[in-house]
């Protein structure tokens, strides 16, 4: 690999690492995955920080790797089955708190594909939030990674 190649990767590897910020909400750890490299659908997940003092919510989010992209959950029906829905509402991000989306809970769901999610590959998404407004981040596609990753016991893993 060329130094050049190796700068551009080193600066790739450090912006993914850094937290994207728009007025008080911050977000990290964010990544994006397909369930197989066939899969018309994906994911993104990631952890929400809202700095203020005041309740924001995400509302939206969009991007040009699908044709529709949705807030989504799970839920369990009568029979104990686990069912994604869409979360028309969408996600509280308390002041002062932060709320994980993350595999096999909330999440921002990719329907219809527009390219495979491959390894390595960025997704650009923009997050509406109801407070904050309009945040436009690069998500890193990750198929390597584990379903608890960054989480302990279903709950945020800050350091402790």
């Amino acid at each position: 690999m060329s130094l050049m190649k190796t700068a551009f990767a080193a600066i790739a590897a450090v912006s993914f690492a850094l937290p994207a910020l728009a007025g008080d909400i911050m977000i990290e750890d964010p990544y994006a995955r397909a369930s197989t490299g066939m899969s018309k659908s994906g994911a993104a997940f990631m952890i929400i920080k809202n700095m203020g003092e005041a309740d924001d919510r995400l509302v939206a989010a969009a991007s040009d790797v699908a044709m529709r992209v949705e807030l989504h959950t799970h839920i369990s029906d009568a029979n104990g089955v686990m069912k994604m829905v869409q979360v028309e509402e969408g996600f509280a991000i308390p002041a002062g708190g932060a709320h994980a989306l993350q595999r096999g809970g909330d999440h921002v769901m990719f329907m219809g594909l527009n390219r495979p999610l491959e390894q390595g590959d960025t997704v650009t998404v923009t997050l509406t939030f109801e407070k904050a407004g309009e945040m436009t981040i690069d998500i890193p596609v990750d198929l390597e990674r584990k379903p608890m990753h960054g989480m302990t016991n279903g709950q945020m893993n800050m350091g402790n």
